[in-house]
């Protein structure tokens, strides 16, 4: 079949070439791939994992091979996934890590959503936001544009943080109470921050966290490291905590919630960025400059079936 492999020598690290058709376990249903997003961290890294590997996680496709022990959506079923080679014509992926597609969204909207939504919907699920101030730093991006979204659902006071005035548009319409550049103007405690930004700015939205209050570290965009003043993380009183986040484990349940909500008209995919497959190198280049606010999908179907959903 033909990927997306790594290649160091090709453009953003990424070809298209030839792999093994994928032999999946019991529990793993096999997909036909008609789109799959990229998203910019796996881009930006592609380099470090082997060559020849299937890159690759988020993918939207119809069931062509059922699960062996029975479980997840039959052959035939629209299917939204999140799993390792994804950026291939199939991909085997774990029946607990797919959601059906619901009638009315499209497959191109389903693929933008994995990697990004999930991590945005889990993130903000740490805490209740209701009636909290929740900033949300790297805001354009991908996750950003989900969690400006699910933070205003929640009920938060959203203040969305951008690198670039001309990186702020669209975002008051999808939720945004503020939008700023950096963290200038943001004159009072926040109560969670959902951080893609890293670097200085880390170790700034620090000294906005109000007591109790938490930072969701998701993201590093920044070239440069955080760096924190002598006893300036010592804090008395309520706990201010930074978590990481890394949980992937089992999202089918959460993804069916966001396509859900995208059926539903509360939620809106952001994919400002479509094309041919053949064109990997122009979306990673986008990716990477930063000329993509939210979502970038890839087409696997020839240009002539683009409609087909």
């Amino acid at each position: 079949m033909h990927a997306l492999v790594v290649d160091p020598a090709a453009p953003c690290a990424l070809r298209r070439g030839d792999a093994p058709e994928p032999e999946p376990a019991p529990h793993q249903l096999v997909l036909a791939v008609r789109h799959f997003s990229l998203n910019r961290g796996e881009v930006a890294f592609a380099a470090r994992r082997p060559a020849g590997t299937v890159h690759g996680y988020d993918a939207a496709g119809v069931v062509v091979r059922a699960a062996a022990d029975g479980t997840g959506p039959a052959v035939g079923a629209r299917v939204a996934a999140f799993g390792a080679g994804a950026w291939a014509q199939r991909m085997a992926v774990d029946t607990t890590a797919v959601a059906e597609v619901p009638d009315g969204v499209g497959l191109a909207e389903a693929a933008a959503v994995p990697m990004a939504g999930i991590t945005a919907l889990r993130t903000l699920r740490t805490r209740s936001v209701l009636g909290r101030r929740v900033l949300i730093t790297g805001a354009a991006g991908g996750v950003g544009r989900y969690a400006v979204q699910l933070a205003a659902l929640g009920g938060a006071h959203v203040i969305a943080s951008v690198g670039s005035r001309a990186r702020a548009a669209g975002l008051t319409e999808l939720g945004a109470h503020e939008v700023v550049v950096g963290l200038d103007g943001v004159d009072r405690p926040v109560d969670l921050v959902l951080d893609n930004v890293g670097g200085p700015q880390l170790a700034a939205a620090w000294d906005l966290l109000a007591p109790g209050g938490d930072i969701q570290v998701i993201g590093w965009a920044s070239d440069a490291p955080a760096e924190f003043a002598p006893y300036s993380l010592f804090h008395v009183g309520t706990p201010k905590t930074i978590t990481t986040f890394g949980d992937v484990h089992e999202v089918g349940s959460d993804l069916a919630t966001l396509l859900g909500f995208l059926a539903d008209g509360r939620l809106s995919a952001e994919v400002s960025w479509r094309g041919p497959w053949e064109r990997v190198a122009d979306a990673a280049q986008a990716l990477l400059d930063r000329r993509v606010a939210g979502k970038a999908v890839l087409d696997v179907e020839p240009s002539d079936q683009l409609a087909v959903r």
